[in-house]
């Protein structure tokens, strides 16, 4: 008996931000390749992650796996981006005025 294969298509789609996505969930690529690098097994990730069906999850590593010097690319890109936004943050947010500005909330209690 023979069986007809069929290709599946990928669960990975980008959003409007660039953000590669997990079929229709808000999951990142970032991070089930992470907990995939930390050791955890697709059934713990889809346990994790609960919007993300086992298979979705194998699909993604499997890409992950096929494509590996690709995505590293991509997750270096994207921490790059976030590193970027947290020095931006830090630069314009004054700690100083946020710390008088609590004290002086907590002192009127």
């Amino acid at each position: 008996m023979s069986v007809a294969v069929e290709i599946d298509p990928s669960p990975l789609r980008t959003d409007d931000q660039g953000v590669i996505r997990v079929g229709g969930t808000r999951v990142t690529l970032e991070q089930i390749v992470g907990a995939f690098r930390e050791g955890v097994t697709a059934e713990e990730i889809a346990l994790r992650y609960e919007t993300v069906g086992l298979a979705d999850v194998y699909a993604t590593i499997a890409y992950y796996l096929n494509h590996r010097e690709s995505v590293e690319r991509y997750l270096a890109s994207q921490a790059e981006k976030a590193d970027n936004v947290r020095r931006e943050h830090a630069e314009t947010l004054d700690m100083t005025q946020l710390r008088q500005r609590l004290l002086a909330r907590r002192g009127s209690t």
